[in-house]
């Protein structure tokens, strides 16, 4: 085609949503006009969050319809109900790759490669950063350029993209400044984040476990988060991963869970098994996490503040990996810390050491637990206890295995 269409922010809301569930959920598309205003107004994967009324919706599907980017067809089965359908990929002459970072862009304005490599996850499987910067530059390359890269500005770890086919307008390019590219943390590969992860716990694994033995008593929510896990138990395994010196398993199991910890730490789990030498700790690798001995599953999985040094790229298969090994109807549970930032630190509880820790958005870690195949989520998000010096928010997340 010649020209790119200029699409105004409430047509590039509607095609990008159009574009995302065609991918993502194939069966029940095209959309109805009630479903396209649910995908538009989701509080997941979009920025910003939008709360358009069916008027709109409508209105805009239309005004695509007449400029050749949208079809509007009847359903082919059951009562006769009018439906929504894209052909912008068509118009555009899309690839697969180049219609995944485009729907994205549509939806979340401007990003940075690594942030699009995570968000793309459903869409189209990005080997690493590489594959999405050689798909840009592509599309960059064409003569009539889809996508063009912005300015690195202060304070930002990359550079961001942006799509051509309307106004982004500058204030929303500043807007994502703070966004961080939470990648970063394996920009010397993973296998070498996880010996710096593995070496710091070793170094600091009794003073940690002095540190934290106790600290569920200050904690209300997290001990009632906890027994509610208990109660879903019911004698049946559960497992925490990244235990560390294993007070929360212990706590689990002295109110009658058939608990075990994991951690990648061996002087971590050395430290549990010498405090708790009546449980079971062993030295393991969440991302590989088996079925309990004696059971067909687990009937809870708990990654307690276990996932805050992975990137954002590696949450899709960590949470896929916590989830594989669940009971029908186990649950998931996760905490983490909440936030736009990644927190370097040198030293630890008097040891110097080289970490990382990855704050998460909510909606991101929602939207990964939904997309392993949980469903019934529930998450919380409570903020700092400034009496135990805390600083970021926690979230805590629950998803049932359905099957």
């Amino acid at each position: 085609m010649s020209g790119l269409p200029v699409l105004d922010v409430e047509e590039q809301r509607v095609l990008g949503s159009l574009l995302e569930k065609q991918a993502t959920v194939p069966a029940s598309y095209p959309l109805t006009a009630n479903a396209l205003r649910t995908a538009c107004n989701q509080t997941s994967n979009r920025d910003p969050v939008v709360d358009y009324d069916q008027g709109t919706v409508e209105r805009t599907a239309r005004s695509l319809r007449d400029r050749e980017l949208l079809r509007i067809v009847w359903a082919d089965v059951g009562r006769r109900t009018l439906k929504y359908h894209q052909i912008l990929d068509e118009k555009l002459e899309l690839e697969e790759d180049e219609r995944a970072l485009v729907t994205v862009l549509l939806l979340r304005g401007a990003q940075a490669p690594g942030e699009l490599r995570t968000r793309t996850e459903r869409l189209y499987k990005f080997e690493d950063r590489s594959d999405v910067e050689a798909c840009l530059r592509r599309m960059a390359a064409r003569p009539d350029p889809l996508v063009r890269e912005l300015e690195r500005r202060v304070g930002q770890h990359d550079r961001r993209w942006i799509h051509l086919l309307g106004p982004v307008s500058e204030a929303e390019a500043v807007a994502v400044v703070e966004s961080v590219d939470r990648d970063t943390v394996i920009a010397d590969g993973a296998d070498e984040r996880d010996a710096r992860v593995r070496s710091a716990y070793d170094a600091v694994a009794t003073t940690y476990a002095d540190e934290l033995l106790d600290e569920l008593d200050a904690l209300p929510f997290e001990r009632w988060l906890l027994d509610r896990v208990i109660a879903h138990a019911n004698g049946r395994p559960v497992v925490e991963v990244g235990s560390g010196p294993g007070h929360v398993t212990a706590y689990l199991a002295d109110r009658d869970a058939d608990a075990t910890g994991v951690d990648l730490s061996p002087e971590m789990v050395a430290e549990a098994r010498r405090r708790f030498p009546q449980l079971r700790f062993e030295v393991g690798d969440l991302r590989r996490l088996g079925r309990p001995p004696a059971s067909s599953g687990w009937a809870a999985v708990l990654g307690w503040y276990s996932l805050i040094h992975l990137a954002a790229s590696e949450l899709p298969d960590a949470i896929s990996a916590l989830t594989r090994p669940l009971d029908p109807g186990g649950w998931l549970v996760l905490a983490l810390h909440a936030g736009e930032e990644i927190s370097h630190v040198d030293e630890l509880l008097g040891h110097e050491v080289n970490l990382d820790y990855v704050l998460h958005d909510p909606s991101y870690i929602v939207s990964v637990v939904e997309g392993a195949g949980l469903t019934d989520t529930e998450w919380y998000l409570r903020g700092p206890i400034t009496t135990r010096a805390e600083t970021t928010r926690r979230l805590y997340v629950i998803g049932r295995n359905p099957s």
